[in-house]
């Protein structure tokens, strides 16, 4: 007996293990070979390897905040964002593909940063830009990248006045 899956959950069953391995090799690459805060100029002045322990949300935000708090705020929200993300996945038209990746990639990412917080307490970034040191842009990972991108989708999706959610690719 043959299974025909619809093209969205292709994108689905594609995407999300792909994304956590390449996140979860990256990151673990990093911690092998990387002390904190070590840097290794990959284009000097401009892009480094590195070792950040983000404790905190995006950019760090909430880093400083009481840990009793944090913690179970942090292992929450992943849990509630994977809800709704999974009841709009649900939902969509069996042929969007567009959305199912722009979907796909932020669970992933979600996923991701999700592990480390479990694993280790706090998320690991490498990735470092900078212009020449003076003005960066905080560190951050493949799952960060992986949210970031799947975002830009849903947007330029929905940027298509929603008829865009149900063409297929």
């Amino acid at each position: 007996m043959k299974i025909k899956l619809v093209k969205k959950l292709k994108v689905l069953l594609i995407t999300v293990p792909a994304v956590i391995i390449l996140d979860q090799i990256t990151k673990k690459a990093n911690l092998d070979r990387f002390t904190l805060h070590e840097m290794l100029p990959m284009i000097q002045g401009y892009f480094d390897l590195t070792y950040i322990r983000n404790t905190g949300a995006a950019f760090g935000m909430l880093a400083t905040a009481d840990p009793s708090l944090r913690i179970p705020f942090f292992m929450l929200v992943p849990l509630i964002a994977l809800g709704v993300i999974g009841y709009l996945f649900k939902n969509l038209p069996k042929n969007s593909v567009l959305m199912a990746l722009a979907l796909s990639l932020i669970v992933s990412g979600a996923i991701g940063n999700l592990i480390d917080r479990i694993r280790y307490g706090y998320v690991v970034d490498f990735l470092y830009f900078s212009w020449k040191h003076e003005y960066f842009f905080p560190a951050f990972n493949v799952a960060d990248s992986a949210i970031t991108i799947g975002v830009g989708l849903l947007l330029l999706d929905m940027g298509g006045g929603g008829n865009r959610a149900s063409t297929s690719v």
